[in-house]
């Protein structure tokens, strides 16, 4: 009996010992105090009961601090955690930021996170410049020859707009819109097979990064070739239809023709027939004079 009572208090030891060291982070602590963080044993305890990752704080307390990064504390790091945030890549942009002397500061970088966007790739794109693909995009010639073209915009994200600023579809919409207007100014299809640059110089200069979250560095035609002939499909189209009309109407005609042949038909067979009726009262006529008398009384 002795033996199992000793057996459970070693097993109630060694369980309170690891939950000991799971509510009191000693070597957490003492990693960030030689990595130079200053951080209260008593605040790790605490975030074991917020339900916030001690180590994961501390690592993002340790990367700042390395980085040069300064302002960033234990408060603004849970905070941010507990809505949801992802702190590895705030403070992984923030330090990006920082070696390319871009002015982001840390509430910045938080609200670019929680408004749904990749701040760490936002900051990259920012440094090194993007490339948005720009789909098939049909616009007509003033003669009606159908041009398609294919386009390449690049552009730098602009870290001011990123909340609230409009994003990749929006530069697609105003660059195909453009391109379509461009097309359809120019004086004709071969000048425009002939010199697509024009496009991308009309098209840039309509400031169509206004209220997105990117600077629009070039508009590169990538490729550009003819479709189908739309005027003289419009032309076939009407020539079509007028000889649809021109037919119902000398249809109408027709039929009107024959409507009045017709009716003259009828009108002479009711004379005709007015005669013949005309014919049979003659001999009636001459009996009825002949027995009155009146046929020789006239002689």
């Amino acid at each position: 009996m002795e033996e199992y009572l000793g057996f459970a208090w070693i097993g109630f030891a060694l369980i309170g010992l690891i939950l000991f060291f799971y509510l009191i982070p000693i070597n957490l602590w003492i990693t960030a105090q030689f990595s130079g963080v200053d951080i209260s044993l008593l605040t790790l305890i605490v975030m074991r009961f917020r339900k916030v990752p001690p180590t994961l704080i501390v690592q993002s307390m340790i990367l700042a601090n390395k980085a040069g990064i300064q302002g960033i504390t234990s408060n603004l790091l849970e905070t941010h955690y507990l809505a949801n945030g992802s702190l590895t890549d705030v403070i992984k942009a923030l330090i990006v930021a920082d070696k390319a002397n871009l002015n982001l500061s840390f509430k910045h970088a938080t609200a670019i996170d929680l408004a749904g966007r990749d701040v760490l790739k936002a900051v990259q794109v920012s440094v090194t410049p993007y490339v948005i693909i720009v789909p098939s995009i049909v616009g007509v010639s003033i003669e009606g020859i159908q041009l398609i073209t294919e386009a390449r915009v690049t552009v730098r994200a602009n870290i001011q707009q990123l909340v609230g600023g409009s994003g990749e579809e929006t530069i697609k919409a105003r660059v195909g819109q453009g391109i379509i207007s461009a097309i359809g100014k120019a004086s004709g299809y071969q000048e425009i097979l002939g010199n697509p640059s024009d496009i991308s110089k009309e098209v840039l200069a309509n400031g169509l990064d206004t209220g997105t979250a990117f600077n629009i560095l070039s508009i590169d035609i990538a490729d550009i070739h003819i479709g189908q002939n739309i005027g003289a499909i419009l032309q076939m189209d009407q020539a079509r239809a007028d000889l649809s009309i021109a037919q119902a109407k000398a249809e109408e005609r027709r039929s009107m023709a024959v409507a009045f042949e017709q009716e003259m038909i009828a009108q002479a067979q009711r004379a005709r027939a007015m005669v013949i009726e005309a014919q049979a009262q003659i001999p009636m006529a001459l009996a009825g004079a002949y027995k009155t008398g009146q046929l020789f009384a006239n002689n």
